[in-house]
């Protein structure tokens, strides 16, 4: 009986105390992996979703906009805009080499001022690698095998024709939109039955007039020069990019001609010699170029937000210049001026995100709450077992308040202790999370981060000291509210009857 009174103790004294630190520990760390993976995941998305997009959309569809190039210059004269470019979108057909057929978002760029503004060039997939990827043991990564100076393909959207030797406008496609390629367990992807980039696509765009009225079908082969990978599910699977001013006239958005009013082609006169002759035009001006969106990327410190805001402004000045012009620029007050985010597909995209990770760290919440039960039940416990020790402080005077303290303090040592050890332990898997993920792999067969199936190669995590500080103080505090209940009951103990506990 000795025995088990002295095991009794020593589990109540030594024991349990660490389980309470323990439970803190890993209810501490738990949340703060999650937190760190999920924070990660959302940075990497929306770091892929700026790819292709930049900071700001100034948009017009349809009809276009048109002096764009003034205002760009305009836009990169402030301090706010490091760069701008025009592009043009349309919806479009894709004619795939094995005659399969892909509705895609059509993309022309200027390649040179693309890159600047979103690093368009750093997306392109089939360039040549140095070392393969961590888990390409086997060097499977046909990358490997690429000449040195094929990193350069797709960049301008030309590419030479293998005949004539002249070069030709071009078409990127993002790489998951040829449905033929597969994404390795590795990280990489592997081509199917044949190689994009050595293909021809024919591509396929509906022409509209101001009003929306569709004139015709315009059609053309393009050369495939590479494909994107932004890690952005939407673009990597619906997006073709080509050449601006291929798009241009595909459309007949190209600088034109304008004749003068009521002419008409084919119309026959009598010359000045009194013979039939066909009537030709008088040119009184010229339609210019236009492009339904100009990507702007701020200046470093410069957000997404204030740019929008000194973007309207500048609009709204280079609107009023062209008012009376013919055509006349898109009214302030109508064209959408937006961040990348807010975007219609894109803010939806990112606001499921956003909830999703709301929710989960909600759960683990939930979750981490056992730690306090853990705890009140340890030290219910330990004032069970200390009963005799209370009665003799409260015999030499201690207060109600003063017993309830002491208990709480200990709630809060525990709690303290446990989150910093926790905060150590989650700091040591976040930053060392891949290579523990890489090693579960070799050695159990795990892999619980597929890049076959998720988007991004590595796992992502990001930690963030403010979110840090949350999480820890909540360990803290969830250890007090555990002890409390505790501590009131050994504050309400009668000190006579404590002193005869056995």
């Amino acid at each position: 009986m000795y025995q088990a009174l002295l095991t009794r103790r020593y589990l109540t004294q030594k024991i349990m105390p660490l389980l309470a630190v323990a439970a803190v520990m890993l209810c501490t760390a738990m949340v703060l992996i999650v937190w760190s993976v999920m924070a990660g995941f959302l940075t990497s998305l929306l770091a892929s979703g700026r790819t292709l997009m930049g900071d700001v959309i100034i948009q017009w569809p349809v009809a276009g906009i048109p002096y764009y190039e003034e205002l760009i210059e305009k836009l990169e004269d402030d301090p706010m805009v490091a760069a701008g470019a025009p592009t043009l979108e349309t919806p479009g057909l894709l004619g795939m080499p094995d005659g399969a057929t892909k509705t895609v978002q059509v993309v022309g760029v200027e390649g040179e001022s693309y890159d600047r503004v979103t690093g368009y060039a750093d997306t392109l997939w089939w360039r040549p690698l140095a070392e393969p990827l961590p888990r390409d043991r086997e060097r499977q990564d046909f990358r490997l095998e690429l000449p040195e100076d094929y990193e350069l393909a797709g960049e301008m959207l030309t590419k030479i024709d293998r005949e004539t030797g002249s070069p030709r406008a071009a078409v990127v496609l993002g790489i998951e939109a040829s449905r033929v390629n597969r994404r390795a367990a590795g990280g990489w992807f592997e081509f199917g039955w044949y190689f994009m980039p050595e293909q021809e696509i024919t591509l396929s765009v509906l022409p509209l007039s101001q009003r929306g009225a569709a004139i015709t079908v315009e059609a053309r082969r393009f050369p495939v020069a590479n494909e994107i990978h932004t890690g952005f599910y939407e673009v990597d699977a619906n997006y073709a990019l080509v050449r601006l001013d291929a798009l241009q006239r595909m459309l007949r958005m190209h600088a034109a001609q304008r004749f003068e009013e009521g002419f008409e082609f084919g119309e026959v006169i009598e010359d000045e010699e009194g013979e039939e002759a066909f009537a030709q035009p008088v040119i009184v001006g010229e339609y210019p170029a236009r492009v339904t969106n100009i990507l702007l990327r701020g200046a470093p410190g410069v957000s997404p937000d204030a740019l929008r805001e000194r973007v309207r402004e500048i609009y709204q000045s280079f609107a009023a210049g062209h008012s009376e012009s013919s055509p006349p620029a898109p009214p302030a007050d109508r064209v959408y001026i937006q961040t990348w985010e807010e975007r219609p597909g894109v803010r939806t995209l990112v606001a499921a995100v956003k909830k999703e990770t709301a929710l989960v760290l909600t759960l683990f919440g939930f979750i981490s709450m056992t730690a306090a039960f853990l705890v009140c039940a340890i030290f219910w416990a330990m004032v069970s077992e200390k009963t005799r020790d209370i009665g003799v402080l409260r015999a030499l005077g201690a207060s109600r308040g003063g017993v309830a303290w002491l208990f709480i303090r200990y709630g809060l040592a525990i709690g303290v202790i446990g989150s910093i050890l926790g905060g150590i332990v989650a700091h040591l898997i976040v930053w060392n999370i891949n290579p523990i993920h890489e090693w579960m792999g070799r050695a159990l067969g795990v892999y619980v981060w597929d890049p076959s199936i998720y988007y991004f190669t590595t796992i992502p995590s990001e930690v963030e000291p403010s979110k840090a500080a949350i999480v820890l103080a909540g360990g803290v505090l969830f250890s007090v509210m555990g002890a409390i209940i505790p501590a009131m009951r050994a504050a309400r103990l009668d000190p006579v009857r404590a002193l005869r506990f056995e």
